[in-house]
C-alpha cells in the first residue's frame, strides 16, 4: 500500500498485476490499482481533474489527464472516503506511476493533492538494486 497526504486529503494506492489480461509473449502487461481518497479536512472538496505520469521499464513516459476519475467528479465532505479501481497496460514487465488530483472547495479554491509514486512489477520479476 502506498500513501500520500496533502492538506488532510489522503490518497492510498494498492496496485496489483492482472495476469488474465496480460500476454507477456505479446509484450502486454496489465495492472489494476485500487485507490481510496479520504477527506480528513474540515472542508468539503470535489475531485475535478486527474493527472498521471506513467513510466515503463524502458523509460518511455505516458501522461494521462482529464476530468474526474472513472467518469465521476466525487464530492467528499469531511470524513468521507471515495474508492475506485482502474488499470494500466504497459509494453514492459515493470514500470511506475505517480500523479495528482486537482480538488476544488465549495468556496471555489482549487489545490493539488499528490498521488504517491507506486511501482508496477510483474510477479517473479528479478530486481537489481544499484
Amino acid at each position: 500500500m502506498y500513501r500520500a497526504r496533502t492538506r488532510d486529503i489522503e490518497v492510498e494506492v494498492e496496485p496489483y498485476y492482472l495476469e488474465e489480461q496480460s500476454d507477456p509473449e505479446d509484450s502486454r502487461y496489465v495492472w489494476g490499482y485500487r485507490i481510496v481518497i479520504s477527506n480528513h479536512s474540515d472542508l468539503t472538496v470535489r475531485l475535478v481533474h486527474r493527472y498521471w505520469h506513467i513510466t515503463d521499464q524502458n523509460g518511455i513516459v505516458d501522461e494521462v489527464e482529464g476530468p474526474g476519475v472513472v467518469g465521476e467528479q466525487p464530492r467528499l465532505q469531511p470524513g468521507d472516503t471515495f474508492e475506485y479501481s482502474s488499470g494500466c497496460p504497459l509494453d514492459t514487465p515493470s514500470g511506475m506511476m505517480f500523479g495528482h488530483y486537482q480538488m476544488e472547495t465549495d468556496e471555489g479554491e482549487t489545490f493539488i493533492v499528490t498521488i504517491p509514486a507506486f511501482s508496477l512489477d510483474s510477479p517473479g520479476l528479478m530486481r537489481v538494486l544499484n
